[in-house]
């Protein structure tokens, strides 16, 4: 799979293949990133927490653009050990780049130092962990005030993203093929 665009762009990172293991596609990963800098996203001064990381394409997309800080989340220590080293294979340096091989439901109960800016969530599909996530995330401060959120899902999931949690609001929901995008902004409620 090749990087879109930015530091690295045009350069090739591994994934690992299995059940459960759909990185985006080209096209998929273009649009969100189009989405998310059509709202004024400015790479360099944001912090990117991947959950349930996978392939970790999106983020290291992010990083190629410019994205500061970075955080990858992977249950798999296969798939974490992969983004590890197409990390090291890119030159990212350890202090702007992290993987954590963990479940992320033992992960987000503890606050982070600092918030996030942009959350990437692509939960397995068919496994319901997509508000419980996001619960998890936002009670213990892992989205900034004013972060945006980005989940990719199967296109058939049932969910309003509306009543996903009472803290997002929706920014857009749109369909790939069989991927949906849903884009979230941290709601400033008191």
């Amino acid at each position: 799979m090749r990087i879109i665009s930015g530091e690295f762009g045009g350069r090739s990172i591994r994934s690992v293949e299995g059940p459960g293991y759909r990185p985006a596609t080209a096209k998929v990963r273009g649009a969100i990133f189009s989405m998310l800098e059509a709202r004024g996203i400015e790479w360099e001064r944001l912090r990117v927490l991947d959950l349930f990381a996978g392939s970790g394409s999106l983020t290291i997309e992010a990083l190629s653009r410019g994205a500061r800080q970075a955080l990858f989340i992977e249950k798999s220590r296969k798939a974490a050990n992969c983004i590890a080293d197409n990390l090291k294979e890119l030159g990212v340096d350890g202090r702007r780049a992290r993987v954590l091989a963990k479940d992320l439901f033992t992960v987000l109960p503890t606050a982070p130092d600092v918030p996030y800016d942009l959350v990437f969530i692509d939960p397995p599909y068919g496994k319901d962990l997509l508000a419980p996530a996001l619960e998890l995330a936002l009670r213990h401060g892992w989205l900034a005030d004013d972060g945006y959120v980005l989940a990719e899902v199967e296109a058939g999931l049932g969910i309003d993203p509306e009543a996903v949690n009472p803290r997002l609001e929706t920014v857009t929901d749109r369909l790939y093929g069989q991927t949906r995008i849903i884009v979230w902004k941290k709601r400033n409620v008191k």
